[in-house]
């Protein structure tokens, strides 16, 4: 098996460091600004879109409430899995998995430090959450897009550059049994 280019290694733990790094200190300033869940909302354009801070002790649009440390361990073992997959099996040769995954694993990262209480609400150091800081708002008239943060913004663009990947893989051809014959 050819050894993963070095550059690759670069690549993946940048983006999912940088793009960690930009998750925690944007969910920091927002709560800093805006406080407690519940409290204002920063309109960046009135009733469309804006800042408002909220909680996530779930999934996906707030699915499985309470399951933090179940969502918790299997955010573990999918950052386990990528790093398998792309440094292990190889899969980093390509350079377009390297940067959906490093997009993956930012996000992992980012919400993995919220679940697992390394944050606290601002005024209240001691108090540990184990949930998900959420800040971004969008809606329209009554319509509400559930609260999400860069971290779930890195998740799906790396999931939307893996489904972009299978489209776009060639698939190897296949040798027929008269061709591998030699007829």
């Amino acid at each position: 098996m050819k050894a993963v280019a070095p550059n690759r290694y670069v690549v993946f733990s940048s983006i999912a460091v940088v793009g960690c790094a930009l998750d925690l200190a944007t969910k920091h300033w927002v709560f800093a600004a805006l406080g407690r869940p519940g409290g204002r909302t920063w309109w960046i354009w009135e009733g469309i879109c804006g800042f408002q801070t909220s909680l996530n002790e779930g999934a996906l649009f707030g699915m499985g409430q309470g399951k933090v440390w179940l969502f918790a361990t299997l955010s573990v073992a999918a950052a386990v899995g990528i790093l398998y997959w792309l440094f292990v099996a190889g899969a980093a040769r390509d350079w377009l998995l390297t940067v959906a995954l490093g997009c993956v694993m930012a996000g992992i990262l980012g919400n993995l430090y919220d679940r697992l209480g390394f944050w606290a609400l601002p005024g209240d150091p001691q108090a540990r959450i184990h949930a998900v800081r959420d800040w971004i708002l969008f809606k329209y008239q009554a319509w509400v897009w559930p609260n999400f943060n860069l971290a779930d913004s890195f998740l799906v663009c790396g999931a939307a550059l893996l489904v972009w990947h299978a489209f776009r893989a060639e698939a190897s051809p296949i040798k027929s049994d008269a061709a591998a014959s030699g007829v």
